[in-house]
């Protein structure tokens, strides 16, 4: 199965090129990064994000594209609930990252930039000095080397969840997608304390976090067309409670 990509003025067709992907294929991406956890400064993966725009924010309040509340609690309903599927020819190899940007930045380097505060780069772009708060749980950083960037929605749940039928196209588009909440700048040790888990299994130690988590993660799954298992929807809709509005 495919996805369709969502906009504000709804579904585009499954024929349409997703925005995410043109961005990256007129950008030249050539995907980086290898094997670990979810995702790490040297090369592990992992997830989450935040708009100010929508209430609530993450790290500088940069998040792209989380719903509000009520949005987020609407888009739970209309996803399909069906039990994890299998692992059976699943490798990060199958989701290029991190891809290319332009101005010599790759995806990592982009919301390196993008979470932090007075980031200052070098001539390849690279994250030479800064402040960064990651929104798990509250540690901050100096140092962009000791930041993991997270996946919201891990690779190998995605694969579990519908994405084993997408392109390596697709693929690429998800795990380099800097228009919704997917990347965030993390602590390496709350990214890999998540690893591939989704909400039902692990949730981020700063319970003041929950609201945005589930926020995002909802916006993702929804955005992709990708399923949810029946203890995932209940633990985000309690996660949703915790929202103010």
């Amino acid at each position: 199965m495919g996805f369709q990509e969502r906009t504000r003025f709804g579904r585009l067709g499954r024929s349409t090129v997703p925005a995410a992907l043109t961005v990256l294929l007129l950008a030249g991406c050539q995907g980086m990064g290898g094997e670990g956890s979810e995702d790490s400064a040297h090369g592990a993966e992992s997830s989450t994000s935040a708009s100010a725009t929508a209430g609530g924010s993450a790290q500088q309040g940069t998040l792209p594209g989380v719903p509000s509340a009520d949005e987020a609690r609407g888009e739970l309903t209309e996803l399909k609930v069906a039990p994890h599927g299998s692992m059976s020819g699943y490798s990060r190899e199958k989701f290029p990252h991190w891809a290319e940007q332009g101005d010599n930045c790759t995806t990592r380097e982009a919301v390196l930039k993008r979470d932090g505060k007075d980031v200052q780069t070098d001539d390849e772009c690279r994250a030479v000095s800064g402040d960064w708060v990651s929104v798990y749980d509250g540690e901050k950083f100096t140092d962009s080397g000791d930041l993991d960037i997270d996946h919201t929605v891990p690779l190998a749940n995605a694969w579990r969840s519908g994405a084993d039928q997408w392109s390596q196209e697709q693929r690429k588009a998800f795990a380099n997608d800097l228009e919704h909440p997917q990347l965030l700048s993390v602590s390496a040790h709350s990214n890999r304390s998540k690893g591939d888990q989704g909400p039902d299994e692990w949730q981020p130690d700063a319970k003041d976090y929950w609201c945005t988590y589930a926020r995002s993660w909802v916006a993702v799954k929804s955005n992709y067309e990708l399923t949810v298992t029946d203890a995932e929807k209940k633990e985000l809709t309690t996660m949703l409670g915790t929202c103010s509005a």
